[in-house]
């Protein structure tokens, strides 16, 4: 590919970066406003950098001379300048755009002026403690206290829980602009990465975002314990945000989950965000790629944003040591599925965001216990006492329906083998007749859990697996029951007459060994640690058989029958 256009970015942090990583695989020369050694500079040598200040006018001007399309690390910049060069260069995100999100009062009455739900809030500017006490009594406490301006990672905002706090909150942040924001009592923290193109805007998959001390840990891809619905609405509520506002690129939209599954949208970041490094590893384009190709008109797939697998990041943020951030990545190296990015920013200090780590892994259990010790890790640098682990319980792969208890007996042999080859599996009753609305939501809500394949024991008329498959896209396999009439096979002929549209793969009579064992191999295609424990099964098996051919062949039929008992 050849690209000859040049792109400057204000900014040379991690951002930036990572940015260029993308662009030196396209051959897109990147220009960098900051100072020198700065980590996006480290990985650049060329000699269009600028050196200085990204809030710098003459800087800025000096870097939109030689580029074709100017962008932002961090939203921080001189807008009033990137205004004057517009005229010039394109400036992606319109600098209308960094105008308003960089103040982020005016950012939520922009958002709400286009129709898009955010927390209440009210300006406070001039108002002083008396104003913070009005605040109390008009939102009740606690409430958010923020700067306008300058504010990121927990800097800027300050908590006041009641009318004592008012001097002290003060203190902390009287000599910026402010604004009070109400409580918004969230059950979680969800982002999304949105991507705006000329043609229209775009999304990565939703995500959930755990936050320490006001500065993002952790980031789960998809979200723990957010069905497909609720993740879905939270894209559109991100794209209906972006929507609203001019230019092109990826912006990181913060939002809140509530406790009665409403969305209010938090904050905007005009740029790549610290909620999307997941993306680098875990998606066909990374939110990298996606800025460039948005900010140059180049194609985007929306293909390219899905989730291949699910992921977890972790940032490494500096501790009490200036190497805390090796010792954490050194860790990492013991990790299979770990991908360690540092970001060159030389001794660590507490708090400063030294580099992240992502691992992806076939499901979100895996990637949590992969993770798990590389999180007690961080914990133990920082002094801070293990507490429960994170770690949630095994994920089901497998879901195994029956009619009526009275067919457990039949499916133990199944459980025995997905137990044997470590495919953690979930066990429910629920009948085609007697529960169907039981059945209907389960069948219908499997597929936003872990679950990929349905297994169905009924015996009788058996419609239990052909009704489960009529309102799942999972596969189903049925295991027809031996009842006390007709010997199981009114239940192998229900399963197999399923009307065109409705497959079930269905097994013999009772045999819920192939059941199982069919689960398995649907799992295997895309899970290599299951298809390589079938395989070592099935090693084993051929063994035996050939084990009892040679004692056959040594010992004669009549002493072998005598070995069997027979």
């Amino acid at each position: 590919m050849t690209d000859s256009r040049k792109v400057g970015v204000l900014g040379g942090g991690q951002l930036g970066r990572m940015l260029i990583e993308a662009a030196n695989r396209l051959n897109i020369q990147v220009n960098v406003l900051d100072a020198a050694a700065s980590p996006a500079k480290q990985i650049s040598a060329h000699d269009d950098h600028i050196e200085g200040s990204f809030k710098d006018a003459a800087a800025v001007k000096k870097l939109a001379q030689n580029c074709d399309v100017v962008t932002v690390e961090i939203e921080h910049v001189d807008t009033h300048m990137l205004e004057e060069v517009s005229g010039e260069v394109h400036v992606e995100p319109s600098w209308k755009t960094l105008r308003t999100i960089k103040d982020k009062f005016a950012q939520k009455e922009y958002l709400k002026e286009h129709g898009v739900d955010v927390a209440e809030s009210v300006d406070l500017e001039g108002k002083g403690a008396e104003g913070l006490r009005e605040v109390g009594n008009t939102f009740g406490y606690p409430f958010m206290l923020k700067s306008k301006t300058e504010a990121y990672d927990g800097r800027g905002n300050f908590v006041v829980k009641d009318e004592g706090d008012a001097d002290a909150a003060m203190k902390a942040l009287g000599n910026r602009p402010l604004y009070a924001e109400r409580w918004a009592d969230f059950r979680m923290e969800l982002a999304v990465m949105v991507v705006k193109t000329k043609d229209g805007v775009l999304t990565f998959p939703t995500v959930e975002t755990i936050h320490e001390d006001s500065i993002c840990k952790l980031t789960y891809a998809p979200p723990r314990n957010v069905s497909k619905e609720t993740a879905g609405r939270a894209r559109e509520l991100a794209k209906k945000a972006i929507g609203a506002f001019e230019g092109k690129g990826v912006f990181g939209v913060e939002m809140f989950l509530l406790k009665d599954d409403t969305l209010l949208v938090n904050e905007i970041a005009p740029r790549p965000h610290n909620s999307g490094h997941y993306t680098i590893e875990a998606c066909p384009l990374s939110q990298y790629d996606a800025h460039l190709r948005a900010i140059l008109d180049l194609p985007i797939p929306e293909a390219g944003l899905r989730l291949r697998e699910p992921a977890i990041m972790l940032n490494i943020l500096g501790g009490q040591k200036t190497d805390s951030h090796v010792q954490v990545a050194n860790k990492a190296l013991e990790s299979p599925n770990a991908s360690i990015h540092l970001y060159g920013k030389g001794d660590a200090r507490p708090g400063r965001k030294m580099g992240h780590i992502t691992v992806t892994a076939p499901t979100l259990g895996e990637a949590e216990r992969e993770i798990q010790p590389l999180i007690d890790f961080v914990d133990d640098l920082k002094g801070k006492p293990l507490g429960p682990r994170n770690v949630a319980e095994e994920e089901p792969l497998v879901a195994v329906i029956m009619g009526s208890d009275s067919d457990l007996p039949v499916v133990k042999a199944g459980l025995q083998i997905l137990e044997k080859l470590k495919v953690p599996f979930t066990t429910r009753i629920t009948s085609a007749h007697r529960t169907p609305d039981w059945l209907r939501e389960f069948s219908k809500s499997a597929g936003d859990t872990s679950i990929r394949v349905i297994i169905g024991a009924a015996g009788g008329a058996a419609h239990l697996p052909g009704m489960c498959a009529s309102w799942t896209q999972l596969p189903v396999i049925g295991l027809p029951v031996k009842a006390t009439h007709l010997d199981g096979q009114d239940s192998l002929w229900s399963m197999t007459q399923m009307p065109r549209g409705e497959p079930v793969a269905t097994v013999g009579i009772n045999n819920s060994t192939n059941a199982a064992l069919l689960a398995v191999r649907i799992i295997g295609a895309t899970d290599l640690d299951v298809r390589e424990r079938l395989r070592v099964w099935m090693e084993g098996n051929e063994k035996e058989v050939l084990r009892k051919d040679r004692q056959l062949l040594e010992q004669g039929y009549e002493s072998y029958l005598k070995s069997m008992g027979k």
